[in-house]
């Protein structure tokens, strides 16, 4: 798994399909995805993540015994981890993810994602979402393309 390497000693924006699949075991993903966690669970990186993670790993249950599962999980995923920060939505970052709106077209939830990385310092951007292009001060790195 020789681009994982690329993330040691770095600060790296976890985007919330990396947790989906790492905790769903999405064919083709699961297992690049679980890595990625332990390597961040070893502290060979520093993640971070914004709060609106949560809702986006959220959004497909309904309000039934199994979204109170996955909450459990997802939440004890997000939240028990020593080496990954959850950053809330501030103001900052509304203002800096509208300007990112503008400029790149980003969908909201995406500026949300990348202004918080950019606000964190964040030196990469890991997704599977292959509608994140070149951001100034962030690498993008995409999952599909760490997985070969």
């Amino acid at each position: 798994m020789g681009k994982i390497d690329l993330l040691l000693g770095q600060r790296v924006y976890l985007d919330s399909n990396i947790f989906i699949y790492a905790l769903e075991n999405v064919a083709d993903f699961g297992e690049v995805a679980r890595a990625i966690l332990e390597k961040l669970d070893s502290q060979e990186f520093i993640g971070v993540s914004s709060e609106l993670t949560l809702s986006e790993c959220l959004s497909k249950p309904n309000l039934s015994s199994a979204f109170v599962d996955s909450l459990a999980i997802y939440s004890g995923a997000l939240q028990n981890r020593r080496s990954l920060s959850l950053v809330p939505v501030s103001k900052n970052i509304l203002i800096d993810s509208a300007k990112l709106r503008a400029k790149k077209g980003y969908k909201l939830p995406d500026a949300i994602h990348m202004a918080t990385a950019l606000a964190e310092k964040c030196s990469f951007f890991l997704t599977n979402d292959k509608r994140f292009g070149k951001t100034s001060g962030i690498q993008t790195l995409i999952l599909s393309e760490i997985s070969k």
